[in-house]
């Protein structure tokens, strides 16, 4: 072989050797993504570089477990690879300090140290994406509910405390960059509302997030560094949030360049409601903004025998059926509101695409790999650092009903949404699932349900069509005797299953009982000017209905309120008043329904404890007479001292029933 043919073999294998790598990730040169069936909208004005984001922490644990991933045709495939070809172009990675015990277990949750990171991050870089480095500064996870100070910095003050999480962030990003990992962007906190690493107070938590801030700018100068909230429906909050980090960027601490925030359909306001925050955030500091977590659920049943955040019953905001079509119409419209409605916007990052079930064909078989891979949310040795919490709580996946893949690791066809954005797949739209009814119904009424319910189409319109409910005379005169309660009636439309949501009641003698006319006839008086007190609109905190009367404070001993109404006709008889109330963080507290007549008390309720979220508790005052022409006020006092976070809590259906 001559000296010239020798090079042109040199430069020939070059070329299929660097073919070979590029391969190894795409597979071959990735082709067109398409779809018979999904209906997406094309994004209008998409940049190129908008942040297509998935966080996938748990991939590792799951894969230890057993789990597999398969492409479209059903060949078992690399996650990242898949990923990558479906229009991913960037992984977020949570970073614990220790999530393990003093022999060495993890306390699960994917185990997500920075080994884990790294081992996340090579695989990032394999497929020429970019990753997210999200720094809880925590040994476990790190909420909004939820920010414990890692063990090894328990007794630091906070001029310590500030020096080891500069360290700390420093040692990450050097490891993740001597491992060629293209680090974009840096969090400094993980829904940091109002705490973060075990502090309260924002001049602490500014040293924080600045510690972390000069550590990446020393690593990795050109990434962006993100703050991350979550509840962008309290926009109130959100405002403080942003106002405060500006006052401390002007004395010198944390430079940031992303306020990032949570945005769950299901609990977090309207679309609208989260561009306007985040836009006025943007133009008022000038910062960019993109919703760091989302997700949405394809089905409402559990695949690994523990339960999920987020199920199929009838107090949950459904804005998209429990479907692949709906999870394909959340994302795109998630993504055309940030792209198109907030100026500011620079991506969407889902949430734990890929952590479906470990496969087992019970729990205690799924418990074994969750307690030794750590993929489940937590593992028994998470007793260690959250003994209250995760240490009696541990399972499996919360979340593999919101997965972009089936519980055998073939991929939802909704994954394809984030490349068809780009160019639009606007099928023919077709019955994708029926919208869910609900009926109020009078114990001493007859049951009357609604002759057509909304067909969602695959385009997320609705069409009204009729509807055969399956129930028996026998059924319903058991529904009027079986006093208040909430049924579920199935039917068929269409060729689909339908169902009604039936709330049984009692005749109610109180205007706007379930505060979904906004408060309408009740009176609130705020003794201790609380922080929010206000009728909310927010279904899946109500007990009944989308709305109810919330309150939350931050300072101790700044909740003290009533909310009454007043019946100026009610007949003369007996009569009984209860209502309901949830909460949390309220510490000692002085809550109780009362009864007056002409002004004067004559009947309250034993004490109502407050105990934590969906822990409904009804205050009954069970039985009052009164005069006829009197006037009768009912209502309920609330005083809570407050403790952690601040008191919170949330009233509904109040009641005044007839005593026979």
């Amino acid at each position: 072989m001559g000296r010239e043919s020798e090079k042109k073999m040199r430069r020939m294998m070059t070329v299929l050797m660097c073919l070979g790598l590029f391969m190894g990730c795409f597979g071959t040169v990735k082709a067109e993504i398409a779809s018979e069936s999904l209906y997406v909208k094309k994004v209008e004005n998409l940049p190129e570089d908008f942040i297509f984001g998935m966080d996938i922490s748990s991939v590792l644990s799951e894969e230890a477990s057993g789990v597999k991933y398969y492409d479209f045709d059903g060949k078992e495939t690399d996650l990242f690879r898949l990923l990558a070809d479906n229009g991913i172009n960037t992984i977020r990675v949570r970073i614990w300090n220790n999530p393990y015990d003093d022999e060495g277990h993890g306390f699960g949750g994917g185990n997500c140290d920075i080994v884990n990171a790294v081992e996340i991050g090579k695989r990032v870089a394999s497929c020429g994406l970019k990753l997210i480095a999200d720094f809880h500064y925590s040994d476990f996870w790190a909420d909004p509910g939820k920010q414990m100070v890692p063990r090894a910095w328990k007794d630091m003050d906070i001029k310590e405390k500030k020096a080891a999480a500069f360290a700390f962030t420093k040692d990450c990003l050097q490891q993740l960059k001597e491992a060629g990992v293209d680090v974009c962007m840096v969090q400094v906190g993980n829904e940091t509302n109002g705490a973060m690493c075990g502090e309260k107070t924002w001049m602490n938590i500014a040293y924080l997030m600045d510690a972390g801030a000069r550590a990446t700018r020393e690593v990795y100068p050109e990434a962006l560094v993100a703050v991350h909230f979550a509840n962008p429906e309290n926009t109130d909050s959100y405002r403080t949030y942003a106002k405060k980090l500006d006052y401390y960027e002007q004395n010198g601490l944390i430079h940031y360049d992303v306020f990032a925030t949570s945005y769950y359909p299901y609990w977090h306001g309207t679309l609208e409601n989260l561009s306007a925050i985040l836009t006025e955030i943007a133009e008022t500091y000038g910062k960019k903004v993109m919703v760091m977590e989302t997700s949405y659920a394809f089905t409402g049943e559990d695949s690994d025998y523990s339960a999920n955040t987020i199920g199929d019953g009838g107090n949950v905001v459904k804005d998209y059926p429990f479907t692949p079509q709906g999870q394909a119409n959340s994302i795109r419209n998630i993504t055309d509101i940030i792209v198109n409605g907030t100026p500011a916007g620079i991506g969407i990052c889902y949430w734990e695409g890929a952590w479906i079930t470990v496969g087992g064909d019970s729990r205690e078989e799924n418990q074994e790999k969750w307690e030794k891979y750590g993929s489940g949310w937590a593992s028994s040795h998470a007793a260690a650092y959250d003994p209250k919490d995760a240490g009696k709580y541990y399972g499996g996946s919360a979340v593999d009903n919101q997965a972009l893949f089936d519980a055998a690791g073939k991929p939802l066809e909704s994954l394809k949404v984030f490349w068809l954005m780009r160019k639009g797949n606007e099928t023919d739209p077709v019955p994708d699932a029926m919208e869910d009814a609900a009926v109020i119904c009078d114990l001493n009424m007859p049951l009357e349900l609604p002759e057509t319910v909304n067909a969602v189409m695959t385009d997320n319109s609705r069409r009204a069509v009729p509807v055969t409910w399956e129930i028996t005379e026998e059924q319903e005169r058991q529904m009027h005797e079986g006093g208040p309660a909430q049924y579920v009636i199935a039917g068929e439309a269409w060729g689909k299953e339908a169902r009604c949501f039936v709330s049984m009641v009692e005749y109610n003698y109180l205007t706007d009982y379930s505060f979904e006319d906004g408060g309408e006839g009740w009176v609130v008086t705020d003794l201790k000017n609380a922080d929010e007190l206000y009728v909310e609109d927010k279904k899946t905190d109500s007990l009944t209905g989308s709305k109810h009367l919330h309150f939350w404070s931050a300072a101790k001993d700044s909740v003290e309120f009533t909310a009454e109404q007043t019946i100026r006709d009610l007949p003369e008889g007996k009569f009984r008043f209860a209502l309901s109330i949830m909460g949390g963080d309220c510490g000692d507290t002085d809550i109780y329904a009362y009864v007056r007549i002409n002004g004067e008390e004559v009947a309250r309720s034993e004490q109502i404890p407050i105990t934590g979220y969906n822990d409904w508790h009804e205050g009954i005052v069970p039985e009052f007479a009164h005069p006829a022409g009197s006037e009768v006020t009912v209502g309920i006092y609330v005083r809570c001292q407050g403790a952690g976070n601040g008191a919170w809590g949330k009233i509904d259906d109040a009641m005044v029933n007839s005593v026979q």
